[in-house]
């Protein structure tokens, strides 16, 4: 009797612990990343900067526009996902999620490295204005809900 008992337990606990060891899908957001910069600049900051220095924003920029700017038709900010947006969260709706993702880290990296290589022989101007032109487009962002109508 004791040992049926004993086994009896041992087999409910070992359900529980499966039933609570099964692992949480954690959604996956639409936009992921660094999203947002910590700093707009005038052109009298940005004058005033090394080369080194400018090159670092101009990179810092364009990793927030690959983060955000494909995919503001669903979302403007981190935190979003297809459930929120009642897209179904079908595998086929995931995969293209990841692949998306995928195809996004791929682009920037290469991005990145390309401007490593390239980017310092650029005119210190024309850097200056490209960060302001980022910086510009991405305080747009604010106003984004702006042109949708209800």
């Amino acid at each position: 009797m004791k040992t049926k008992s004993t086994l009896f337990i041992a087999i409910f606990l070992l359900m529980v612990n499966l039933t609570f060891a099964q692992k949480k899908v954690k959604e996956v957001t639409i936009i992921d990343g660094k999203v947002n910069i910590s700093k707009y600049h005038s052109f009298d900051q940005l004058d005033k900067m090394s080369k080194g220095e400018l090159l670092k924003l101009y990179g810092e920029r364009i990793q927030v526009i690959v983060n955000i700017l494909p995919n503001i038709a669903f979302a403007t900010k981190p935190g979003v996902t297809m459930a929120s947006l009642g897209i179904p969260e079908t595998k086929e709706n995931k995969k293209a999620l990841e692949i998306n993702r995928d195809a996004s880290v791929e682009y920037f990296d290469s991005t990145i490295e390309f401007q490593k290589k390239i980017l310092p022989y650029s005119d210190t101007r024309d850097l200056i204005a490209a960060i302001l032109f980022y910086e510009e487009t991405l305080k747009s962002l604010h106003t984004y809900n702006d042109f949708k109508t209800d």
